[in-house]
């Protein structure tokens, strides 16, 4: 029996022990989350449940592959080995698998993953003969993929007025035309994207009353981890699955709802009371990571959120250092000093450099954080970059894979017939696409039927396709007999890959070749660990594990003594001692776009608040005075975040930011010694209406203090001051919606009201 007394403070102890009924976990950053899902699953199973009948979702492979190994220590592994543990999709996509015939597909369906959609967007974009600078790939699939997680269909998206009209609006009148084909090739294709694997499960249930019910009856308890992070697709397959027997534990963390722009609903934990009357409801508030001030500066920030579930998390760490922040006169200046802080740190505390991350609103803010580091011969590893499996060499060899699973994959098949090069060229290929559009059938089975459509390739062509056909079947016979790892080094060679790389002696072809042989070792661990757990070790077993990883599955930021380089949003989750977040700065955190939305700005400030709690032991915010956006120079304020920081908690300085949202100017003042930046607050400014219909341009010469001036950005505003002489002259104005902006006149697009005659 697992000592749970011991193990566990009282708050956990309460969410692991009460295993019946629904349940909420809140729990705070640090306040072992994991700790709790882990010992509540090891207790329900130590109770004679069947693992069978526990359903745990994640949503990363990482954190479910942490739980299984940590249940296994505390119950054994026979215990644990049938537990129905994954991410969403991994789970879903077990189930489509068993039940794939009844929605048309086969139980071999291909998982396609964001690069392979967008692939088969392109082409049919192309198909089309759409402006492929107007329908561009990223933003047609993100649009799908909204629609997907809302669970409308491409029928139902375009008989949606609503949806239409903002296709319109954002003159993209195609999009639903382009969903609808991109369907319909993706079930010709026998393909699933990521989004698919929750819209067709939902699906299955809808229309399958039977078997949502076997299922029901299948999952006794139901746990979900970070449900903050679910949208409505996941939220609706959750609830439908515990209609039974009501046993569902969600644990996650409101102020950590960060993810909205990718479907996430902040209301599916705000409304779990509603959903289920009658739940429990536990708070995990000490946190275990951070020292007492960071988490009481957490505190200070996030209590300024109105929707929010109510809680005080503490820490009996350390005290530890207040959080500092730096002021830098440029982008130049903020990333000479955080490599130079960095470097002072490890030698002062001989640290090693994988205890340090550098955290950015976005990716952009990367690039002079690099070269700074590089200067100083910092090693670093940018988090979120082109991921292992996303690599040219490894993406072609893992098409002979899935092609020999699934011969319908026509991405696979359109990305290998001709590599290594075997005469079949481009028009070759368009042909085979159009003739099989044509008669409404897959290429491979075009290519199985040749000799039924004559003249449409030359004999020769027609003996080079014969030979891609063979040489796929013959993979396929292979792989029925064969593991994974004996197939795939088969195919490796026999494919011509692997003579095709071996010729290039460039540090770039020994680069894939040696990214070739670390795929072989996945496959072969894959199979060696599959073996030892009695698992399938076949070469669909272990596609459907690569198409089925997250970024955090993919990337290690722990590994090498590396400092870690990442956007916030990639951050959550993990932790580092010492953490730096740059760029803190009005119009870049919080982002420009999320001030005038009161829902967008709480979303910023848990971001921020998620920053923050990254860090384990030291916490420093740096912001620039001057920084280059969009090729010119502009003069930001300090971030509002930096004024909600209760200031007994900073070192350095503390001076209120520009406020918005109607806010007060007035600010805590200053705690004891320290240097307030030169930064002044100015009057309201009145400007008068401007007719815009009179508006004429005006040459950066004639601006002069105190005339009102229209900016195509920022509106009508009232010159303040003239500073600088040529080309370095710049304008200071006020703008009503806006705050005090300074323009290098230079470069600014500035209008005045024309007189009439």
């Amino acid at each position: 029996m697992v000592d749970f007394i011991n193990e566990l403070n009282e708050n956990q102890r309460e969410a692991v022990m009460n295993t019946d009924g629904p349940t909420l976990v809140i729990a705070g950053a640090g306040s072992g989350k994991t700790r709790v899902l882990t010992y509540r699953i090891a207790n329900l199973l130590s109770k004679g449940v069947p693992a069978y009948r526990i359903l745990a979702l994640t949503f990363t492979n990482k954190a479910a592959r942490e739980m299984q190994k940590r249940i296994a220590t505390l119950v054994g592994q026979s215990n644990a080995a049938n537990l129905w543990m994954g991410t969403f999709h991994s789970i879903f996509s077990k189930i489509l698998r068993v039940e794939a015939e009844n929605l048309g597909y086969t139980s071999n369906f291909t998982i396609y993953d964001s690069q392979d959609s967008k692939n088969l967007i392109k082409s049919i974009v192309k198909d089309l003969k759409l402006d492929d600078k107007v329908y561009k790939p990223n933003d047609v699939l993100g649009r799908i993929s909204m629609a997907k997680n809302n669970l409308i269909v491409a029928q139902a998206y375009a008989q949606s007025a609503k949806i239409t009209s903002a296709d319109q609006a954002a003159k993209k009148p195609k999009i639903s035309e382009i969903y609808k084909y991109y369907q319909a090739r993706c079930k010709q294709s026998d393909v699933m994207d990521f989004d698919d694997l929750l819209l067709q499960t939902n699906i299955l249930f809808r229309d399958f009353p039977e078997i949502l019910e076997k299922y029901q009856n299948k999952f006794d308890y139901i746990l979900v981890d970070e449900y903050q992070d679910t949208n409505y697709s996941q939220y609706l397959i959750i609830k439908k699955l515990a209609e039974q027997h009501k046993n569902i534990c969600v644990v996650g963390d409101d102020a950590q709802s960060i993810y909205s722009f990718r479907g996430a609903r902040i209301e599916n934990i705000l409304n779990f009371r509603n959903d289920y009357p009658g739940y429990k409801l536990c708070k995990l508030e000490q946190n275990y990571r951070s020292t007492t001030t960071i988490v009481d500066a957490a505190n200070s920030i996030i209590s300024r959120n109105k929707e929010q579930i109510p809680k005080k998390t503490f820490s009996q760490n350390e005290e530890g250092d207040k959080i500092r922040v730096m002021k830098a006169l440029s982008d130049k200046e903020e990333g000479f000093q955080v490599a130079q802080e960095i470097f002072r740190i490890s030698q002062n505390e001989q640290a090693d450099f994988n205890h340090f991350a550098i955290l950015y609103r976005t990716n952009a803010q990367s690039r002079i954080m690099e070269e700074s580091l590089r200067k100083r011969n910092i090693p670093y590893k940018v988090y979120g970059g082109l991921s292992f499996y996303q690599r040219k060499e490894i993406k072609d060899l893992i098409a002979y894979l899935r092609l020999t699973i699934n011969q319908n994959d026509e991405e696979a098949l359109k990305r290998i017939i001709n590599y290594p090069r075997r005469g079949i060229g481009d028009t070759t290929i368009d042909k085979l696409k159009e003739v099989a559009q044509h008669y409404n059938v897959s290429i491979w089975t075009l290519l199985c039927n040749l000799n039924k459509v004559p003249g449409m390739v030359s004999a020769t062509t027609a003996a080079k396709l014969t030979r891609f056909r063979q040489l796929i079947e013959g993979f396929t016979e292979i792989a029925k007999e064969d593991n994974a790892y004996e197939t795939t080094c088969r195919i490796a060679q026999a494919s011509g890959i692997k003579e095709d790389l071996s010729s290039d002696d460039t540090p770039e072809g020994v680069s894939r070749r040696e990214n070739i042989d670390e795929l072989l070792n996945a496959v072969k661990d894959f199979c060696e660990t599959a073996y030892k757990e009695g698992r399938d070790d076949k070469l669909p077993a272990f596609l459907e594990g690569v198409a089925l990883l997250t970024d955090q599955d993919s990337e290690k930021p722990e590994d090498n003594n590396k400092v870690t380089l990442m956007t916030i949003h990639s951050a959550k989750g993990l932790e580092f001692e010492n953490v730096f977040i740059v760029g803190m700065e009005e119009e870049l955190f919080p982002a420009q776009q999320s001030v005038y939305t009161p829902s967008a700005l709480e979303e910023e400030r848990r971001l921020f608040y998620v920053a923050l709690t990254r860090a384990e032991k030291r916490v420093i915010m740096t912001y620039a005075t001057s920084r280059y956006k969009n090729g010119n120079v502009v003069y930001p304020q300090p971030s509002r975040f930096i004024a909600e920081i209760d200031p007994h908690y900073l070192d350095g300085f503390f001076t209120p930011a520009r406020p918005s949202m109607g806010r007060s100017l007035n600010g805590p003042g200053i705690q004891g010694k320290v240097a307030r930046p030169n930064i002044t607050l100015q009057p309201k400014v009145e400007v008068p209406d401007i007719d815009t219909s009179k508006l004429v341009p005006i040459n950066g010469d004639q601006i002069i203090p105190g005339m009102v001036i229209f900016h195509p950005n920022f509106g009508p505003g009232k010159v303040i001051s003239i500073d600088g002489l040529g080309v370095n002259k710049k304008a200071k104005v006020m703008f009503p919606k806006h705050g005090q902006k300074v323009l290098l006149l230079k470069f600014a697009k500035l209008y005045v009201q024309g007189h009439t005659n």
